[in-house]
């Protein structure tokens, strides 16, 4: 690897974490010794790059620095074509439109050949089975989930009993081709999975709810037993 790819192979690592990250942890994910990687924070910092931190306390990149467009290799220009793609054909309007424009955007700054493969059509996103439609306008639920809020839904159960809840929703899961709003029961008392084709009606209410969400997050997780991050 040349020195200036791997100075830039440096700040992407930095900028995926937002807490100081030590140098024998990056050394290693980057396969240099740490006297390398002190030379190269050195180079770095010298030219501009907003790094703060020090040896033994560990560097982060300051926030509000963005990198310019970066190039892909073949297999991260599949990566990212498969997951837009797979997102156009499975998430609600919104997100669809979204990975449409994401795709266009990224073409836009790569270079001809590159451009040229992601637009191959070499990888698809396709399924055969019928993917239960969402009832309501699932954009409201991500807001919610930004904002914390809770959710006055109306819901039915597999026997199509409608019950009224009061939901703290957390996150959304992609799970056995149906999209489940991940969230905190008031009146189960206990974290529940609802189906969004199974949602009459979600209206975001006034109050924030009073736990911190990441928070409710680790809970659901190890109560269920996942240790996947969402």
């Amino acid at each position: 690897m040349s020195r200036a790819a791997r100075l830039l192979d440096l700040m992407q690592t930095l900028r995926r974490y937002r807490r100081p990250v030590t140098a024998d942890t990056l050394a290693e994910m980057l396969g240099v010794s740490k006297r390398t990687l002190y030379r190269d924070i050195a180079t770095l910092i010298g030219e501009g790059a907003p790094i703060e931190g020090e040896a033994g306390m560990g560097y982060v990149l300051r926030q509000g620095f963005f990198l310019p467009p970066l190039s892909f290799d073949d297999d991260e220009i599949d990566a990212v074509v498969l997951g837009l793609r797979w997102v156009s054909r499975n998430a609600d309007l919104v997100l669809a439109q979204a990975a449409y424009e994401s795709l266009a955007k990224i073409a836009a700054v790569l270079p001809a050949e590159m451009r040229d493969a992601m637009e191959s059509e070499r990888i698809f996103a396709a399924t055969d089975r019928e993917i239960p439609v969402a009832t309501i306008n699932v954009k409201g639920i991500r807001t919610a989930i930004r904002l914390s809020r809770k959710v006055e839904i109306v819901y039915r159960d597999g026997k199509a009993v409608p019950t009224t809840r009061k939901i703290w929703p957390i996150a959304l899961a992609f799970f056995n081709d149906v999209w489940l709003v991940v969230a905190w029961c008031e009146v189960r008392n206990d974290f529940r999975h609802f189906r969004t084709d199974r949602i009459e009606s979600a209206t975001l209410a006034s109050e924030r709810y009073p736990k911190n969400r990441r928070a409710l997050l680790k809970e659901w997780r190890e109560k269920e037993g996942h240790a996947e991050e969402f």
